[in-house]
């Protein structure tokens, strides 16, 4: 007998194109918004894991610390596989519409399909900002049952304005702040609004800050959220090697901070740098990357690539962009020069 899997397949699933994310080999890595300072781990650490064990499976020494420095209370913290899984779980409990801006961060799409959620896609307006009017009209149009915001939003690198999302989280059902690049920016981002609004939700990773290997997520949001989403979350969605090296990392810090301000101050530097060179539009980023116009962007992609410097083409997303991660000093230098010389 004949079986065609494909058949099989539920139609928005059969549809649903993979996230890809493709290892090129090359000198410089900065298209993936990963930090290019990472954590020695010791001996000590991984000594202490039992890997017969099931991991902890609220993971309770880590959310203490994470509380602790984000003066939170532990009951209002969720962790997840990094936040995809989270965005997985939200969309799950509270279902659709599922409304939020475009260009953004593609999971929000990629899951709500995935899942069979009506996907609403609003276009950003010509800042990079929030269409208000638009977006308030759709959700009295379509009811969503989710709203995903991402500040500082990523391809695009800027915060929305505050006004703006405040309005929309006073107009719906739950509101979604997704504040991965948050520790970059000169805002301080909507953690202090949590008790004002109980349908808002924030997410927050380390995996931005140098942990991206971990798969280090988490929820932040009034404990009846927390209780709902926690009831489809897999057990032991955390594993042991990763609590027990981000808890332990955490305990300083202090070089967390260093490494944050080092990124930020090398954004400055490539961004005076992208505006003192011909044919090249940056837009300003409250995050670890910068957005930049140029003409035959896929050329210059391409050009890059060959003198090993890898960035993301945004052809789809942002068309005639490319989006580079900040990178350590001299990453950022072999980056320009090779830039330069491309252009030529």
């Amino acid at each position: 007998m004949k079986i065609n899997i494909k058949s099989l397949v539920r139609p928005n699933i059969r549809n649903l194109t993979a996230y890809s994310s493709k290892e090129i080999p090359c000198r410089v890595k900065l298209d993936a918004n990963e930090s290019p300072y990472g954590f020695d781990i010791t001996d000590e650490i991984l000594k202490s894991i039992k890997t017969n064990r099931y991991p902890d499976p609220e993971a309770k020494t880590l959310k203490k610390i994470i509380a602790k420095n984000l003066r939170l209370n532990p009951e209002n913290i969720l962790f997840g596989n990094g936040s995809d899984e989270l965005i997985y779980y939200l969309t799950t409990v509270f279902g659709g519409p599922v409304l939020y801006p475009v260009p953004t961060f593609s999971m929000y799409g990629i899951i709500s399909q995935a899942l069979g959620e009506k996907r609403i896609e609003v276009p950003l307006d010509d800042e990079f900002d929030l269409d208000t009017d638009r977006i308030l009209y759709l959700i009295k149009k379509e009811k969503p049952g989710i709203v995903f915001l991402s500040s500082p939003n990523n391809p695009t690198g800027n915060c929305f304005s505050a006004d703006r999302i405040l309005k929309i989280v006073e107009s719906t059902s739950l509101v979604v702040i997704d504040e991965a690049y948050q520790p970059f920016s000169s805002e301080k981002g909507f953690l202090p609004m949590l008790n004002d609004y109980k349908n808002l939700a924030i997410l927050r990773t380390l995996s931005k800050i140098g942990f991206a290997g971990l798969r280090i997520g988490f929820l932040i949001a009034g404990k009846e959220i927390i209780n709902e989403v926690n009831k489809v979350r897999l057990p032991f969605n955390l594993n042991s090697i990763s609590q027990a090296v981000a808890t332990e990392l955490l305990k300083n810090p202090n070089t967390i901070k260093l490494h944050i301000g080092l990124i930020t101050s090398e954004r400055e530097r490539l961004l005076n740098e992208l505006w003192k060179t011909r044919g090249i539009k940056p837009y300003p980023s409250e995050a670890n990357f910068i957005l930049f116009k140029v003409k035959n962007s896929d050329k210059i992609s391409l050009g890059l690539l060959k003198k090993s410097v890898l960035v993301r083409d945004m052809k789809g997303v942002v068309n005639g962009c490319l989006r580079v991660t900040v990178g350590t000093k001299k990453e950022n230098n072999i980056f320009i020069k090779a830039l330069k010389e491309v252009m030529k």
